[in-house]
């Protein structure tokens, strides 16, 4: 009885233990579970705060202009490959665009920067001066120049950097054996120009021997050659001894051809005659090819402006003109050119410009290019125009 009663106490110990093992082994199970729960759940939390913004997202910065929109991811500014990113582009290009005039937004996801569109320049430009002092006594060099007009670029080429200009103009001048006169025209032109708020090119045509002189040829060369070059829309063809003497005399083409120099010191500012179209000149590209270009037949002083006007006239054309004060300008005062005398057949060719006209000028021009020479301030281009 005893025997039985102290081994039943033992299986009963036993069971306890067992029970208690079991339990403590449960609970350590769960405690291990719960531990490696929590630190599965702080790792991963841990891992996402210490992750930058655009490791979480794909983050994208945006260059929005009213024309051009380019996306990438941010991480990749700096080292961009374009084949991997949206590129929507429109006209007009970036040269268009006004850089300064930004503005910059960043966010947790977003950076944003926006490029505002440049306005047209006004009309007439605010910068206008009015009448301007112009002397020849002292001389100028190419480096004053070059020092006073720091904006040019090679070849004499400008734009405004604050607006877009209204007219893309080609300043052709023809030219041999003149450079000191070169020099003022430079000089005042330069700043007139950029005053004016023209997207302008100065191309000097330089007649290369000493054949006799051909002044329209050049011009008709000139148009042709800065074709090249530029989209031009107007064209301005000038003497090199023609300073204006007012920055509001605008070197710019009009709805009908336009005669610039009508006021010179040299007729007492008053214009020669009605039909006078010499000295400067803008015809745009249109206005250019209604009359077929200039004639490439008036070798020597004289008859081409005239022959010139009546072409305007034939294609049912005006001449348009600044009033005398605005338009007035001063020459240089020089000898005539050697092998630029007098033209003896100007004035029956003169006569003849109707009959002449769809056959001579821009569509039978015909010349070889020596040389050319780009400048800060100019593009010369030297050109073999053949013999009379």
């Amino acid at each position: 009885m005893c025997f039985g009663s102290a081994y039943d106490n033992r299986i009963m110990l036993d069971s306890s233990l067992n029970f208690r093992l079991r339990r403590r082994g449960c609970t350590l199970v769960v405690v291990l579970g719960v531990i490696n729960l929590l630190v599965a759940l702080f790792y991963f939390m841990g891992y996402s705060i210490g992750l930058s913004p655009n490791q979480q997202i794909q983050t994208q910065t945006r260059i929005e202009t009213d024309f051009i929109t380019v996306t990438h991811p941010l991480e990749d500014i700096g080292h961009h490959d374009l084949n991997n990113s949206v590129v929507t582009m429109q006209t007009p290009k970036l040269h268009d665009i006004h850089l300064p005039n930004t503005t910059t937004t960043t966010t947790t996801n977003t950076t944003t920067t926006s490029w505002k569109k440049l306005e047209k320049c006004p009309d007439p430009s605010p910068h206008l001066v009015g009448p301007l002092r112009v002397e020849f006594s002292t001389p100028v060099s190419l480096d004053t120049v070059r020092k006073e007009n720091p904006g040019l670029q090679e070849g004499g080429r400008y734009k405004p950097h604050d607006c877009v200009a209204l007219q893309k103009v080609a300043l052709i001048i023809p030219f041999r054996h003149r450079d000191e006169h070169l020099k003022f025209w430079l000089y005042y032109l330069h700043p007139i120009l950029q005053r004016q708020q023209l997207d302008y090119g100065v191309y000097v045509i330089n007649q290369d021997g000493d054949n006799t002189f051909n002044r329209a040829k050049l011009m008709n060369i000139g148009y042709a050659e800065a074709l090249k070059e530029y989209d031009y829309d107007c064209f301005v063809f000038s003497d090199v001894d023609i300073i204006p003497m007012d920055d509001r005399n605008t070197y710019k083409c009009f709805s009908q051809p336009r005669h610039l120099s009508v006021s010179m010191d040299k007729f007492d500012f008053k214009l020669p005659y009605n039909q006078y179209f010499g000295g400067v000149s803008a015809l745009s590209k249109e206005q250019f090819l209604k009359i077929n270009g200039f004639p490439n037949n008036y070798w020597g002083w004289g008859g081409e402006d005239d022959d010139i006007f009546n072409r305007v006239s034939s294609r049912g054309m005006s001449i348009s003109r600044p009033d005398s004060e605005v338009g007035k300008c001063r020459m240089i005062r020089h000898e005539r050119d050697k092998l630029n005398d007098p033209n003896p057949q100007r004035f029956d060719r003169i006569q003849r410009t109707r009959l002449t006209m769809n056959t001579d000028g821009i569509n039978s021009l015909k010349y070889e290019v020596v040389k050319v020479e780009k400048d800060p301030l100019f593009t010369k281009i030297t050109v073999d125009v053949g013999k009379p």
